[in-house]
């Protein structure tokens, strides 16, 4: 008792201080994004290359260094390669082995040789001279890398730490040396069987200049750390470019350069800045806000569904903070995308492309090329947004992420042609960032289910899987109550023809359609649909008494739903689904056979509540339009169009739709849908089969 005391207790000043506590959470996330966004000084200027400066002269405020442009960064840079000499160890132990060896196999295989045993010592001894005479000038392998015009290349060789710079055109390569061996045999008159002796040496000739990879990378490694990044100065008071003069290339890379040197410069006053921030963020939070309290209510005053949109928001603008801090090689890394996605799918499409919009604003007053990163990221949120405006599977993320890229794709080729162009001038590698960022956009996914598991909310990804026939609840319903899901999936079918029409959330109206009367599995036989052998329980109870059965399906399902987890959004649809409509054919029956008796109408009334969505609605009419067409015993066109007509007229004189958002034109609208739908579903077949 203490504990529920205790809860009831904490609710009701909740309650009470709901609104307090909703301006508290806004106040805080506008000061926790002001105090993490970074505090350097922004370059105020937008320029392109080959475009007209129409700002006034620009006079260099401080002395700045000038950054060389990535081309030219590459060219020193292979400038630095080309004027390195490789360094090669003399290896004598190799040398020392070779001529080991050599002589070992000579007299292993000297009997092979064919040749008088006094020649021996002349074949060992030449052969011995002409490895020494072959080592003497080393043997090398060339290395592709430095050959460049001529196969020849300067080298350092090391020799027991000495170093002695040489040309490969010095040394011999393997092919080389067997050729000098060739050449010198063939000379040596006394030397009968030349090809034996020169197959010997070729069985021991080996590389002793030996290329020291190690030692070359970091050679490589320490010159290219000494490159400059800069070429030159620009001096204060120095102009940098005059009103309406072109901008060139040298003049753009000193606009980019002052304006890094201008976002990397802390100036001013520290509260003031902050003060600043605080001011654009609490400007762009603000009109958050109205945004939500003139066209969603239902979030503005649930502080749950708030702090979703602000934590989403205060998160993204966090880690766009800190990738400005540690220096990401670009921006383009962080998924801006995911913020629309997640907006999407856990509200609308309408407050996802709100908020993105917002974010990329915010984002904008400290990311470089400010407009470029605007248009790249407005874009990309569109795209994003409308290819998961109607999600209905989950494949639907891998194409949106793909249609993502294409945008990024496209929109940055743009830009380069236009500030370049050239297309042999396009940064290529600048698309690695766009496809990190869209493959990071796929985390929305997980971070969904997060969302909803902490804040107790209900995704479009959730109702995908409701809707979904192998899910238990509704396996179990085909079980015990075949008639009652054949019926629920034909009133889904109509609902969701008639929500795609006029517009709304048809995975909703599809999990409800086929969740709202879930409750016939309590007492399947009771209703008609599962009626089956011809006989009928209500023949032996009163009027009363089956109406209240009838009734209760409503509160059963709610019980069932609730025991299965089922959505309280979903389970709006079972309490709904008949609003607070008498059981008529039970209330009639009572009348016409008690005439004289006084009767509590409302024993015969569901107790609602009425329908209050477009969905809702949607589903009450579906299903009594569905139930009826059932009943007609010779369905032809006119009695198809005549009973949706009487059907949703009577739902309209009984107020059952006044609190829910659809119009005369949507009213129209479905009893058109739906009387396609049942003419086509029930109309009679011609008999084709062959008496």
């Amino acid at each position: 008792m203490k504990v529920v005391r205790r809860t009831n207790s904490y609710r009701l000043v909740y309650r009470r201080y709901a609104q307090t506590f909703k301006y508290v959470m806004i106040s805080l996330s506008v000061l926790i994004i002001a105090l993490v966004l970074p505090k350097q000084a922004r370059f105020r200027f937008e320029f392109e290359k080959g475009k007209i400066w129409m700002q006034n002269d620009l006079i260099a405020p401080y002395r700045f260094a000038i950054k060389k442009t990535n081309a030219e960064i590459e060219k020193d840079r292979q400038d630095i390669l080309h004027s390195l000499h490789p360094v090669y160890q003399n290896n004598q132990e190799i040398v020392h082995k070779s001529i080991d060896d050599f002589n070992t196999d000579f007299e292993v295989k000297w009997k092979g040789a064919l040749v008088p045993e006094s020649q021996k010592a002349t074949y060992k001894t030449f052969g011995n001279l002409l490895l020494r005479n072959i080592y003497s000038r080393g043997v090398m392998l060339l290395i592709k890398k430095y050959q460049q015009n001529n196969s020849n290349y300067p080298f350092t060789l090391l020799t027991n730490n000495a170093a002695q710079h040489i040309n490969t055109a010095d040394a011999y390569t393997v092919e080389t040396g067997l050729k000098y061996a060739e050449q010198m045999i063939n000379k040596y008159p006394s030397i009968k069987n030349k090809s034996w002796l020169l197959g010997r040496i070729e069985n021991h000739l080996q590389v002793n200049y030996v290329y020291d990879e190690h030692l070359m990378d970091k050679i490589e490694t320490e010159a290219l750390l000494n490159i400059s990044l800069t070429r030159g100065v620009v001096q204060k008071g120095e102009l940098i470019i005059a009103h309406e003069a072109t901008i060139n290339a040298d003049t753009y890379q000193k606009l980019e350069s002052l304006r890094d040197a201008e976002n990397t410069r802390v100036i001013g006053d520290f509260r003031v800045i902050l003060l600043g921030q605080f001011l654009l963020v609490g400007l762009i939070i603000s009109l958050l806000v109205v945004f939500l309290y003139l066209f969603r209510r239902d979030i503005y005053y649930s502080n749950r569904q708030l702090s979703i949109i602000l934590l989403v928001i205060t998160g993204m603008l966090i880690v766009l903070s800190w990738s400005l801090k540690v220096k990401l090689p670009s921006v383009y890394y962080i998924p801006y995308c995911i913020v629309p996605i997640i907006i999407r799918i856990l509200f609308d499409t309408r407050l996802a492309l709100n908020i993105h919009l917002l974010v990329v604003l915010i984002a904008g007053f400290f990311v470089p090329n400010s407009f470029e990163f605007a248009f790249l990221q407005i874009t990309a949120g569109m795209v994003s947004i409308y290819s998961i405006k109607n999600l209905v599977k989950r494949e639907q993320f891998l194409v949106s992420a793909l249609l993502i890229l294409c945008n990024y794709s496209v929109a940055y080729l743009g830009i380069s042609f236009i500030r370049n162009g050239s297309i042999d001038q396009v940064e290529w590698i600048n698309f690695i960032p766009f496809i990190f960022s869209v493959t990071l956009s796929l985390l929305a996914y997980p971070l969904i289910y997060a969302f909803e598991a902490l804040f107790g909310i209900t995704s479009d990804v959730s109702l995908m899987e409701l809707t979904n026939t192998n899910m238990k609840l509704l396996r179990d319903l085909a079980y015990k109550a075949p008639g009652t899901f054949q019926h629920s999936l034909q009133v889904a079918n109509l609902a969701e023809a008639a929500i795609f029409k006029i517009g709304g959330n048809a995975l909703l109206v599809r999990a409800g359609a086929l969740y709202h009367d879930i409750g016939k599995m309590d007492n399947p036989q009771y209703f008609i649909e599962n009626q089956s052998t011809g006989y009928n329980p209500h023949d032996i109870l009163s009027y009363e008494e089956s109406a209240q059965i009838i009734i209760q399906h409503v509160n059963k399902g709610i019980e069932i739903a609730r025991k299965h987890r089922v959505p309280e959004m979903v389970i709006d649809f079972i309490r709904t689904h008949h609003g607070n409509t008498r059981v008529d054919y039970f209330y009639q029956s009572f009348l016409k056979n008690f005439p004289e008796q006084l009767v509590d109408e409302n024993t015969f009334r569901y107790p609602g509540p009425i329908p209050f969505s477009k969905e809702t609605a949607i589903l009450m009419l579906a299903d009594s339009v569905e139930a009826a067409s059932r009943s007609l015993k010779e369905p032809d066109d006119q009695r198809i169009s005549d009973l949706v007509e009487r059907i949703i007229n009577y739902k309209l004189d009984q107020n059952q739709l006044i609190n829910s958002d659809i119009t005369l034109k949507d009213i129209e609208t479905i009893k058109s849908i739906f009387k396609a739908m049942l003419i086509g579903a029930r109309h009679i077949r011609v008999d084709y089969t062959l008496k």
